[in-house]
């Protein structure tokens, strides 16, 4: 019997590359939406959710909470944002509660890049854009810190190794 691969209920973050195929994929479909489809709103929370779930401090990859997220916002748009206003912003049960798009550059700065939020509203735009050098370097960066843990986690891994081997004899 052959297992079925279990589906990420969360969106993972695409690199560069598969982002400008999916684009391509995306833009090619030019039919007219139907009456009713861009009411994006659950989408949109969930989104939302999902970016701030994952955010992180661009360099160190470092987990960042709602507090967090909602200071370094605060802190670029220069007035307060709460935790408050962003769990109002995410949750579904409230409606009222709708997530200012002038708050959006701040949001994919503060939570490190997360760009689901973004792509939620350019994707049903039917518009793309590409990060740009800073997101890249970034990204890059977060690259080599994991390529650099990994060699450290593997280095310890082989002289325990060794030392089993050595103490075996």
């Amino acid at each position: 019997m052959t297992k079925l691969k279990k589906k990420s209920s969360t969106p993972e973050t695409l690199s560069l590359f598969d982002y400008l195929k999916k684009v391509e994929t995306l833009s090619s479909q030019t039919t007219q939406p139907v009456k009713g489809s861009l009411d994006i709103d659950a989408e949109l929370r969930a989104a939302i959710s999902e970016d701030i779930k994952h955010a992180v401090v661009s360099c160190t990859g470092r987990e960042l909470s709602r507090y967090e997220v909602a200071a370094k916002m605060s802190e670029l748009v220069g007035h307060e944002i709460t935790k408050s206003q962003l769990d109002n912003w995410s949750a579904e049960s409230h409606e009222k509660h709708r997530f200012p798009s002038q708050y959006l550059p701040a949001f994919v700065i503060a939570t490190g890049g997360q760009r689901r939020t973004f792509e939620v509203l350019s994707r049903r735009s039917g518009l793309f854009a590409l990060p740009g050098p800073e997101a890249l370097r970034a990204e890059i960066h977060r690259i080599d810190e994991d390529i650099k843990r990994k060699k450290s986690e593997k280095f310890k891994r082989e002289i325990f190794l060794k030392e089993i081997e050595g103490n075996g004899h």
